[in-house]
């Protein structure tokens, strides 16, 4: 049996979408009660372990920022000895976007004919396939699929790797995925070994485009960024400096409210939006 804790809050449903991304790091299963006399909804996340008190009070206040609302308050409470993150994911059905399927272990029934299967946990790292965030840019790497080749790609702020993986099996292509997170690259390592492209999928550590290696693999034919509005902007003339010409270059991690200022920033930089994806508040754009 493995100790639990539970994290509660209470929340208007237009902030629900930002503390799932926002805390969709810390692993775990989220649950959503109905609404209260004051239209707030309970928000729990039931976790392994318990956060670390400065990293919880970081993502409360990031997650407040993103949904333009006060910081909540919260409770944190250690759950009995059960192992309630295992029950969680023997419930959570297999997630379908464009041809990727994702499922854990415990779904077993073949894929549909046609899709690219995924077998992904829920863990410490972003990107179980979950969020409209990772969706979005799974639907836009399906439509892609369909009328480009690509060679070389670059997942920055790679997770799990879900999309790392998912351009392998669409594409004979070659794949860096960076994060600027230690234990993120252990998942997405443990992850690339169970879905079988593991040579072809290579991990670096590094904050945003530094590392020399991210330079020395590029140009990229297609840039996969499904990370935060803030820096996405910061990074705009890094990542159009890494695409090759002709490339494209899939954002993700944003609400629609703000797509407005990272559009700006990319155009800045000599991109321009091909398509976009918005799935409830969140947007997936596709640039080029």
């Amino acid at each position: 049996m493995t100790a639990a804790y539970c994290l509660s809050l209470e929340l208007p449903d237009t902030a629900l979408g930002a503390f799932d991304a926002i805390f969709e790091p810390l692993g775990g299963a989220q649950v959503i009660g109905d609404k209260d006399a004051w239209g707030l909804r309970s928000w729990q996340l039931y976790l392994a372990d318990a956060p670390d008190s400065a990293e919880l009070t970081r993502l409360l206040a990031l997650a407040a920022e993103t949904a333009n609302i006060e910081r909540p308050s919260h409770r944190l409470e250690r759950l009995p000895d059960i192992d309630w993150v295992a029950e969680s994911q023997r419930a959570l059905p297999a997630v379908t976007a464009g041809r990727f399927r994702i499922r854990g272990a415990h779904i077993t029934e073949p894929a549909p004919w046609g899709s690219v299967d995924l077998l992904v946990e829920a863990s410490a790292a972003f990107g179980t396939g979950r969020h409209e965030t990772t969706r979005g840019c799974l639907l836009a790497l399906s439509d892609l699929a369909k009328r480009r080749s690509v060679q070389q790609v670059l997942d920055m702020g790679c997770g799990s790797g879900v999309l790392a993986m998912a351009a392998a099996k669409v594409w004979p292509c070659r794949v860096l995925g960076v994060d600027n997170d230690a234990p993120s690259l252990e998942v997405a390592a443990a992850n690339l070994r169970v879905n079988g492209v593991a040579g072809r999928v290579a991990l670096a550590y590094s904050d945003g485009f530094r590392r020399a290696e991210v330079a020395a693999q590029g140009p990229y034919d297609l840039i996969l960024a499904n990370i935060l509005a803030e820096p996405l902007c910061r990074m705009a003339h890094d990542l159009s400096r890494h695409l090759a010409p002709g490339g494209a270059a899939v954002l993700s991690g944003l609400l629609v409210s703000q797509e407005g200022p990272v559009i700006a920033r990319y155009r800045a930089a000599g991109l321009r939006v091909v398509t976009r994806y918005r799935l409830a508040e969140w947007s997936t754009l596709v640039l080029g």
